[in-house]
């Protein structure tokens, strides 16, 4: 792996060195291309003038790598969802307000409206609005139909009596949500009272000159209730027709089955629906006529999920199957523009490297031959270029350009809004041999001037999912700021980890505490062997399913002097009901299996000092398993003057990811100063704004 010059540790000088620093790095996300394959435009978060918040603006990058970046957009709230039209304009979603409209716009809880920036750089102007915002802005690449999401509530039968229900309801400062069906909330968020139906319509000139050009949006989808939350959605090139995800409903739940909507008409028809599979992702090829689409074979307690890339004809519903034989799961399908070939993503070894797969015969080629995981891949309108973001732990998410059709190649960075920051270290990667003769492997990064006779303390970090991997930078949870401080990161990918083939999911599936953690000590054993960790200063940490991990990993062994754990699952029994989408737990795990393998079973081995970290807003892993976590642990620890090893970050406004830029510091700062407190035997400190 290409590797920056690290700092040295008497001139600590990288943005890791001070999370003040750290924070204020930009974070680069999506891509999009124009229509003649001459502007690509990316999205750029930087902190607000307050430091508390994230605004999103759209950059432009020259595709051709010539000239710098440079910034489009500037607001207050910021923007977000770029989609160019035929003309070259942009279209994008900001809550700014509207300096055509009355006073209120702008106001607090304002939604996000559909601007318009021109091809000529003027100003952006509102073509569009919804009482409940607009989203997930499609366009049709030859037509300029645009299709948008929003939320409705399933009484309103136009925009007016949409209005006035939402009106009403703030005024008698109602928040209550009927509900009629499972589930209730997703992530972090509540799902109702509106939910969310497809409009489209076309940019139209006014009557007069006077008169800006306006998308009169067209209810497509009246009856959808339910059907389309979560979903995604694509549009054929010539408008004619909508490819949507649509919600079916089952008992306790539902399944992704994919529906086509004539946008003339508003007609709809299932296009796919089968008990077994769930469809994912439409991309409609460029003739109109097939529909490429993630399929994935619906798990259950004995068997892992499985995905592969499908297409599908729009004509007859048809389908073929492209990667069935492939022992990876595609993402991220794009078309080449004479359609014979998807541009894909799979995971694969620790990284993520795009293939193009062709579609007369499924053959496969690996196009990316390097170290990183790529993303938000598009395709340029003559298919000799795709363009992607690439990232990896060396560095965060940046622009980059490759050939179409060339096997194993290295992909050329683009001119990017911002440099790639200095790090602190160096990464590494290492494996080893599980018990039952299994390849497992892992990133390191270690601290500059770790060696033989200065060896660094270590912080084994375990990943979430669990189906997932470790191969792409994560602002949530990056290693670099603790190796600043002198610690060496482990990232290891144990049993359920994605990019090693179905039977390397298939060792852990429904049995985390076997070979998951088996895989684990495994690598943290090949991990202190090396002479530059010292294997007697070592902690264990990770969220969500590597919270879980980590509360398993307390109840299994002391090896660790410390153990974080993060928005983790504590009591399977209680997790499973009350999670979001529990019907989605059901078909993964049995209730002998979630007893088997569930952590606060093992509650009287704990002895390791834990630092519990949730968010209230959790839907996902719900508040209850920290709440029953915290009460087990500290009953068994507290001495009699009230003291005891283990301590509790709660945060009554953040959800299943901590985001806010403060909340962000001060989790680092109280992650950092538990682990140097129990690891290196310093005093504890927590962060001023704690203490």
């Amino acid at each position: 792996m290409t590797e920056p010059t690290p700092a040295t540790p008497d001139t600590p000088s990288t943005p890791f060195h001070d999370l003040d620093d750290y924070v204020a790095l930009p974070r680069t996300s999506g891509l999009t291309l124009s229509p003649d394959g001459t502007r690509l435009v990316t999205a750029v978060a930087t902190l607000d003038p307050d430091r508390t918040k994230y605004v999103t603006a759209l950059w432009e990058v020259d595709p051709a790598g010539v000239r710098p970046a440079r910034r489009l957009t500037r607001s207050a709230t910021g923007e977000s969802g770029a989609a160019f039209l035929p003309d070259g304009s942009l279209l994008f979603g900001s809550a700014r307000p509207d300096p055509d409209a009355g006073s209120d716009e702008g106001a607090d809880g304002a939604v996000p409206l559909l601007w318009q920036l021109p091809a000529d750089g003027g100003e952006a102007r509102v073509v569009a609005k919804r009482p409940g915002g607009v989203g997930g802005v499609a366009v049709a690449r030859d037509a300029g139909t645009v299709v948008v999401s929003s939320d409705t509530h399933p009484s309103s039968v136009d925009e007016e009596s949409e209005e006035k229900k939402r009106k009403d309801r703030k005024e008698a400062k109602v928040a209550a949500i009927l509900h009629e069906r499972y589930p209730v909330r997703f992530w972090d968020h509540d799902l109702g009272p509106a939910f969310p139906r497809l409009f489209a319509g076309a940019l139209a000139e006014g009557e007069t000159p006077l008169d800006d050009p306006v998308v009169e949006l067209r209810d497509l989808t009246p009856d959808a209730a339910r059907a389309l939350e979560l979903a995604d959605h694509d549009v054929a090139p010539d408008g004619s027709t909508v490819v949507t995800m649509w919600n079916v409903p089952e008992r306790g739940g539902f399944r992704h089955a994919l529906a086509a909507v004539d946008v003339a008409t508003g007609e709809r028809r299932m296009l796919a629906d089968d008990v077994g599979y769930e469809f994912e992702n439409p991309r409609i090829s460029p003739d109109g006529a097939a529909v490429a689409v993630v399929r994935s074979r619906r798990p259950t307690p004995d068997e892992p999920v499985d995905m592969n890339l499908a297409v599908i004809s729009l004509a007859d519903g048809s389908m073929r199957e492209l990667t069935g034989d492939w022992d990876r799961w595609p993402s991220a399908a794009r078309w080449t523009p004479d359609g014979t070939a998807l541009i894909v993503v799979a995971d694969e070894n620790g990284r993520a490297p795009v293939y193009r797969i062709e579609v007369a015969d499924g053959s496969i080629t690996r196009l990316t031959a390097d170290d990183y995981a790529y993303s938000d891949v598009v395709v340029a309108p003559d298919g000799a270029t795709v363009y992607a973001l690439r990232t990896s732990y060396a560095e965060p998410p940046a622009p980059v350009r490759l050939a179409a059709d060339r096997a194993d190649q290295e992909s050329v960075r683009l001119p990017a809004p911002a440099p790639p920051p200095e790090l602190p270290g160096s990464l590494t990667e290492i494996e080893t041999t599980a018990g039952d003769g299994t390849r497992v492997r892992a990133w390191l990064a270690l601290p500059a001037g770790a060696s033989a006779t200065s060896p660094a303390p270590l912080l084994l970090w375990i990943h979430g999912g669990p189906l997932g991997s470790w191969n792409s930078w994560s602002w949530r949870w990056n290693p670099w700021n603790a190796v600043a401080r002198g610690y060496a990161v482990v990232l290891p990918d144990p049993a359920l980890s994605t990019g090693y083939g179905l039977d390397f999911v298939r060792r852990g599936w429904g049995a985390w505490g076997a070979a998951p953690f088996t895989d684990l000590m495994a690598v943290t054993d090949a991990t202190v062997a090396r002479d530059d960790i010292d294997e007697t200063r070592t902690a264990a940490m990770g969220g969500s399913f590597g919270g879980y991990m980590a509360n398993w990993v307390a109840g299994q062994t002391d090896r660790f002097d410390a153990i974080v754990t993060h928005a983790s699952l504590w009591a399977l029994d209680q997790f499973g009901p009350t999670t979001d989408a529990a019907f989605h737990w059901e078909q993964e795990m049995s209730a002998e299996m979630a007893a088997a393998h569930s952590p606060h079973r093992h509650v009287d081995a704990i002895t390791t000092p834990m630092l519990v970290i949730h968010g209230d807003k959790d839907y996902r892993v719900p508040i209850g398993e920290a709440l029953r976590l915290w009460y087990e642990i500290a009953s068994r620890a507290e001495g009699d003057d009230g003291e005891m090893p283990h301590k509790f970050l709660y945060f009554p406004d953040e959800n299943h990811w901590v985001l806010t830029p403060q909340h962000a510091k001060v989790w680092y700062q109280t992650v950092l100063a538990f682990l140097d407190h129990h690891v290196l035997g310093k005093d504890w400190q927590p962060p001023a704004l704690l203490g």
